[in-house]
């Protein structure tokens, strides 16, 4: 007893937190459909539905940024998200230097420096004539104060009395010149080490402009200054009369000679950083799923160096413009997509709760994606021989696809295949394959279960998925050079196990949306469409003259639908509900009185309008209090669209006449909405062609057709199909099977030859010219027709008469 008391308390907390959660979403469909809201609660769900997709797929297979240094032990495995290239920074400092080391060295070639010298020996000479001019006696000091900052060199008072007693000036300036110029006609270096070791790493000879001149090479002739000086100083000088003297100036001359060929370091340095400039970074590939770090390892230079590699590119900044494109992104794969199929596709119109229920499907699929997307991707040491990059194969990307199509169109749910697939490529680390792999199963899918009639069709679209799949999977591997390796037999178990997984899901989700949204599936209308419901139950017990009649409705809409090409099976079950309104109050509807007294005659006509309407509002409660669905309920509203009811509208015009008060027709007139489907367009040519089928006398197929073209022709010419989609083809259609129909409901007996059973026939057949000469006429509208009228029965010939016509004026022959 216990046990059983708690169950009973744990299901009705369950059925008050679905009821709960219902309520709930009722509440948010009603506020977001608010017609005042709409625009701004689409531009609210669109921006919320696209931040939240930014963050589930950025292509990023880690929960967290990891910041590793050396020496530090790693908290988790850690493998490679993708396919990258990382440079070997260390290496490729090395090799930059290297090539700086390599580079060529500049040199600059002077042609100015033995005129220089010889410049500075005549500015000498000049300074010691005028010293030797005004003095007899040499003042030394003051000529070494003039002499050594000219020439650059320290001279002892020997070497000042030596150049100071040159006698002929003008002939040592000249042999001088002459024997310099001659010197310098060799590269005088100032280091001959140095400079074979440059020419070793290459020479370039500049002029003194900077133009290159030349090179140097290993057979490159070049004279160290040391040598050249030991050269000058054997030098026999012209002018000169006294031998140490000579040697005296040849030793000033040796230490004022410089090099004619030195380094240039400008633009060495220039050469070595074009040389460093010019070597490429030295990269290494890290493959998708390589393993860099285990858990519990010490981390090495390497390691950290390849971890900086892998989790760099998640900094601050790099993400935040990763996050903002991919945003961007994902904007406009909804926004012109989404706009181009509201003006170019004739069946892309979805209500505001079918974009709601759309963006909470893509959202949470694309959450689940991603987070089979980190299993998998972490799941490698599990299964080694599996490259994780194989397990998109049997992520259930048709699912979506498929529970669009079921629930609202086919072109809705082409269109959310187009906006879906290019986002899951980025989510694979920008994948082509899975863009196609996606596409192409969710096409196959939504085109699976256009007629879904019971879970079985589900599962038959699921094995299409898998074929389709299986097949991409071998091209895919075929594509990539890898047909003949295990990981074909990988990817094709995958594959074939997709389609299977997609139908599962979606066979499991259908009664939730179902319960939650209030959506009618074709299964839930084959539920529906059982006659022992508790609704239709309550219906055939409270007015059973209303049962018949909706029964009698449903197979008349079903031929009618099937012929035009529409949803017979929606039509059929909204016949079998159109009129349970009528349930609350079945004796004020005549089919249900059973000869009982007529509560009309009690009533005003305006009060009798109001009873009459109100089935319809007492209807539409009904079936939102049993969960019946929207394209029911709509039926329910629409059925009479804004007929007039005509009976209770000429009784009171004909009580009005005698009180001389005034009669407004919309008064007398449903409310409305008129048929907005082809749906409730035949249920309401189909209420008012039944109803008015029972007042026919001996109903010949001629009769019938007259009265179901007039019946048909009324109702299309007060303007009550203008917003549906019927055609007057569609009408003829429609006409021809109703016709059909009740030709075989009023199919003709033989008379049998019993008296009892003759006097039976003619005294039914007494009842009902009795009874239509009380209630006969054919109105266009079915309550009219079920109320008892005081208008004469249609003869034969008068319906004959305006049949034809009506079949004219519908081009019907």
């Amino acid at each position: 007893m216990a046990e059983q008391s708690g169950n009973k308390q744990e299901q009705h907390t369950l059925t008050y937190l679905s009821q709960l959660g219902s309520n709930f979403l009722d509440s948010l469909i009603r506020r977001f459909s608010n017609p005042e809201t709409a625009r701004r609660n689409r531009s609210i769900l669109l921006l919320t539905t696209a931040l939240i997709l930014t963050i589930a797929i950025l292509p990023s297979q880690h929960t967290s940024t990891f910041s590793y240094k050396i020496g530090d032990i790693a908290k988790s495995d850690i493998r490679v998200t993708k396919d990258m290239l990382v440079e070997d920074k260390a290496l490729t400092e090395q090799r930059r230097k290297d090539a700086a080391n390599n580079a060529p060295v500049v040199y600059n070639q002077s042609d100015q420096v033995s005129g220089a010298i010889a410049d500075k020996l005549q500015q000498a000479l000049a300074i010691k004539d005028a010293a030797t001019q005004e003095k007899s006696k040499i003042n030394i000091p003051a000529l070494r104060t003039e002499l050594v900052p000219l020439l650059d060199t320290t001279l002892s008072d020997a070497e000042i009395l030596a150049f100071s007693r040159i006698s002929a000036d003008k002939i040592f300036l000249a042999h001088t010149n002459k024997l310099l110029d001659d010197l310098y006609q060799r590269k005088i270096v100032l280091d001959a080490n140095v400079f074979q070791t440059d020419i070793r790493r290459g020479l370039e000879i500049a002029d003194n402009n900077g133009h290159l001149i030349g090179g140097g090479y290993f057979s490159t002739s070049f004279t160290d200054i040391m040598e050249a000086r030991r050269i000058v100083s054997n030098w026999s000088f012209k002018g000169i009369d006294i031998a140490f003297d000579n040697i005296r100036v040849a030793s000033i001359i040796s230490r004022m000679l410089l090099p004619n060929l030195f380094y240039n370091r400008e633009a060495s340095q220039v050469r070595a950083l074009t040389a460093m400039e010019t070597v490429r970074p030295v990269l290494f590939k890290l493959q998708k799923g390589e393993m860099v770090v285990r858990v519990g390892e010490r981390i090495t230079a390497e390691q950290s160096h390849k971890l900086d590699a892998i989790f760099g590119e998640r900094r601050a900044g790099s993400q935040l413009f990763k996050a903002l494109g991919t945003c961007t992104l994902i904007l406009v794969l909804f926004y012109f997509p989404y706009r181009f199929a509201c003006k170019n596709i004739r069946k892309f119109n979805p209500s505001n709760k079918d974009v709601l229920i759309i963006s909470m499907l893509i959202t949470i699929s694309f959450l689940c994606f991603k987070t089979a997307l980190l299993i998998t991707s972490n799941i490698g040491p599990v299964f080694p021989s599996i490259d994780p990059s194989s397990y998109f194969y049997l992520f259930p990307f048709a699912a979506g696809a498929m529970i669009v199509r079921i629930f609202i169109n086919s072109e809705v749910a082409l269109v959310y295949c187009a906006i879906t697939a290019p986002l899951l490529g980025i989510m694979f680390d920008n994948n082509m394959l899975v863009v196609i792999y996606s596409m192409l199963g969710g096409i196959v899918g939504a085109h699976g279960v256009r007629h879904c009639t019971s879970r079985s069709t589900v599962y038959t679209a699921g094995y299409k998925i898998s074929v389709v799949n299986f097949a991409m999977a071998l091209s895919f591997q075929t594509l990539n050079s890898s047909l003949f390796t295990m990981q074909t037999v990988y990817v094709s178990i995958f594959a074939l196990l997709s389609g299977f997984i997609s139908a599962g899901f979606v066979s499991s989700f259908i009664p939730l949306v179902e319960t939650l949204f209030q959506y009618t599936t074709d299964i839930k209308l084959l539920e529906l469409a059982n006659l022992n419901s508790p609704v239709l139950r309550e219906l055939m017990v409270k007015a059973p003259g209303t049962y018949h009649h909706s029964i009698v409705v449903g197979n008349l809409v079903e031929a009618a639908a099937e012929s035009i090409g529409g949803n017979p099976l929606l039509a059929r079950v909204a016949a079998y509900y159109h009129d349970i309104g009528k349930a609350a109050k079945p004796l004020y509807f005549i089919e249900n009185q059973s000869g009982e007294e007529n509560r009309h005659d009690k009533l005003t006509p305006s009060m009798s309008t109001l009873i009459l309407v109100s089935h319809i509002k007492e209807g539409v409660e009904l079936a939102r209090e049993n969960r019946l669905g929207q394209s029911i309920i709509d039926i329910i509203r629409q059925h009479h669209g804004t007929a007039l009811i005509k009976f209770f509208y000429e009784r009171a015009k004909s009580q009005a006449v005698l009180t001389g008060q005034t009669v407004e027709e919309t008064d007398f007139r449903y409310p409305g909405p008129k048929p907005q489907t082809r749906e409730a367009g035949i249920v309401m040519l189909a209420d008012c062609v039944e109803a008015a089928s029972r007042t026919l006398v001996n109903p010949t197929p001629d009769r019938i057709q007259g009265m179901v073209q007039k019946l048909v022709n009324n109702v299309f010419i007060d303007g009550q199909l203008d917003e549906c989609e019927l055609t007057l083809k569609n009408l003829h259609e429609i006409a021809k099977s109703f016709t059909a129909i009740l030709n075989g409901i009023f199919h003709h007996r033989i008379d049998y030859p019993e008296p009892v059973s003759k006097g039976g026939d003619r005294a039914r057949k007494s009842e009902v010219r009795e009874s239509d000469k009380k209630e006969g006429g054919v109105e266009t509208d079915a309550d009219n027709a079920e109320q008892p009228p005081e208008t004469p029965e249609i003869s034969e010939q008068s319906v004959k008469k305006s049949g034809g016509e009506n079949i004219k004026r519908l081009g019907m022959s």
